[in-house]
């Protein structure tokens, strides 16, 4: 009888401490499950190459190294937002005219590596999405650091393979036949508030914190995440165009906000109600400026067909590289 009474009441005191430790840790962190997760996307396939860099080398055409431009066809040194909206663009939605780019991968051959495909990616990362706002018109954002010699820590960029458990946040990887090479890159996602850039083109934009914006950049903007895929499964040589080393170390991106305001303001209803969108934006809702408040294109500009590659069966969520 004692024995049974004693295992009752221990597993009384079990029961308790569990419940006592739930209460605790009601609010605290716990990882995002993909139902947690809203995003949209842009798919913007390669629209040239150059050496040019309208952020850091801004009216100096020739003075960057080499860049793959997304998006924008008419990016170049001297770009600005007026430019931008009326440039034409690869990108799928055609209401985003903005411009991202990154440093050339070149092969052993010194030659740049194609693109297989390229996804761009609008997620939320803070946990009061009500609070995310859209980018100003110009916003400018710089991710990593082109003149790196060693591994950042943290890490904001991951290398890794196509459907395989190969990765690394400090070196490229070359991964097994029949897989293809991928770039995975996030961009600071917490606005100073003032200024769509810095003298360092950085200081105006943080990461946040734990899902927190810090006080000094207190506006929750769409985490910006390239996915690159190239079409090559990596090989030994490879090195990225650069004025420096052109190690994995100096992975970078950048961003050049010019989108449509209205088509942007659409997508905001996919990361505050946590909903996964595609190209289209969200359902149901105005996706552009109306025609006659529009910038036309002046004549002459080429006309480009965006294309919509098939649907990505890996499709990345928000990786924990902080």
């Amino acid at each position: 009888m004692t024995s049974h009474r004693s295992r009752a009441i221990a597993i009384i005191g079990i029961v308790l401490t569990a419940w006592v430790w739930l209460i605790a840790n009601a609010h605290a962190s716990t990882p995002r499950l993909p139902q947690d997760i809203g995003e949209f996307v842009a798919f913007c396939p390669l629209s040239h190459r150059a050496p040019d860099d309208p952020i850091v080398h801004k009216n100096m055409p020739g003075m960057s190294h080499l860049h793959d431009f997304l998006g924008n066809v008419t990016t170049n040194a001297s770009s600005t937002l007026e430019s931008l909206l009326v440039g034409d663009t690869t990108c799928n939605p055609v209401s985003d005219k903005s411009s991202y780019w990154v440093p050339s991968l070149l092969g052993a051959n010194s030659q740049p590596i194609p693109f297989d495909q390229v996804t761009i990616y609008y997620l939320v990362d803070v946990d009061n999405a009500q609070a995310v706002k859209p980018y100003p018109p110009g916003l400018k954002i710089v991710a990593g650091n082109s003149a790196a010699t060693t591994a950042p820590n943290p890490s904001h960029f991951k290398w890794s393979c196509l459907g395989e458990n190969v990765s690394s946040t400090t070196d490229f990887v070359i991964c097994p036949q029949g897989s293809k090479l991928e770039l995975l890159l996030n961009f600071p996602d917490c606005w100073d508030g003032q200024n769509v850039d810095s003298a360092d083109h950085k200081s105006h934009m943080a990461y946040n914190a734990n899902h927190t914006c810090p006080a000094s950049h207190p506006v929750p903007v769409p985490q910006l995440q390239f996915k690159l895929r190239y079409a090559t499964r990596g090989e030994v040589g490879m090195k990225l165009a650069s004025l420096g080393s052109g190690s994995a170390a100096a992975t970078h991106g950048d961003f050049f906000n010019a989108w449509d305001e209205t088509a942007l303001a659409n997508r905001m209803n996919c990361l505050r109600e946590l909903i996964k969108c595609g190209a289209e934006g969200y359902p149901g809702k105005p996706d552009l400026t109306p025609t006659a408040t529009r910038p036309l294109p002046p004549k002459g500009t080429p006309t480009v067909t965006p294309t919509t590659p098939p649907k990505d069966k890996f499709v990345y969520l928000p990786i924990a590289m902080k």
